[in-house]
């Protein structure tokens, strides 16, 4: 968990992290390889194969069902080499892992803030990702929700996914296995 006020620099590190900004000096060791110099293809191969975002705004798009708002990672990793059938068969996977199988055919605009961030992490996990990156995850729900996805995201830790959340809400460091604090874009203690 990376802990620190708003404007600390926790979203520019994990967006850093992700290959979702770029950096102006030093390296970059993912997975044993130095990826320092790896072009936007090649980032963008890495992602794919290697991670899952979970975004505070849920990132969903309206025009889809949940369904296909999972699927879509699939569309980019396996670029036409998986079957329909197969498809199907991990979305309806990951959104029973969050308990929204019954919503597939639904639109996020027909489901609450909680279903929408669970979404969001049935899509992070369709492609089976090394590490999930989680901005702020709870950070648009009342307590009770994000304790609910808090629950999930534990169990997934347990299950041996590598989970590196941004948040500035003290409550969650009961969560962690470690807390990195940032001010100022400095590390400035790991617990």
């Amino acid at each position: 968990m990376i802990m620190g006020k708003s404007g600390s620099g926790k979203t520019t590190l994990l967006n850093l992290l992700g290959f979702l900004d770029r950096f102006d000096e030093g390296n970059y060791i993912f997975n044993g390889n130095d990826v320092t110099n790896f072009n936007e293809n090649q980032k963008s191969d890495l992602r794919n194969s290697y991670m899952g975002f979970i975004f505070q705004q849920f990132h969903l798009i309206d025009s889809l069902t949940i369904g296909q708002n999972v699927e879509l990672p699939l569309l980019y990793k396996e670029k036409g080499t998986i079957s329909k059938k197969e498809k199907n068969r991990r979305v309806e996977k990951y959104l029973d892992i969050v308990g929204l199988l019954n919503k597939k055919k639904q639109t996020p605009s027909e489901l609450s803030g909680g279903q929408q961030q669970r979404i969001a992490i049935a899509r992070a996990l369709i492609n089976d990702p090394y590490v999930i990156f989680a901005d702020e995850p709870t950070g648009a729900l009342d307590s009770e929700t994000g304790e609910d996805i808090m629950n999930i995201l534990k169990i997934l830790n347990e299950e041996k996914k590598t989970i590196i959340m941004v948040t500035h809400d003290s409550d969650l460091t009961k969560y962690a296995n470690k807390v990195i604090y940032i001010k100022d874009g400095l590390i400035t203690k790991v617990d």
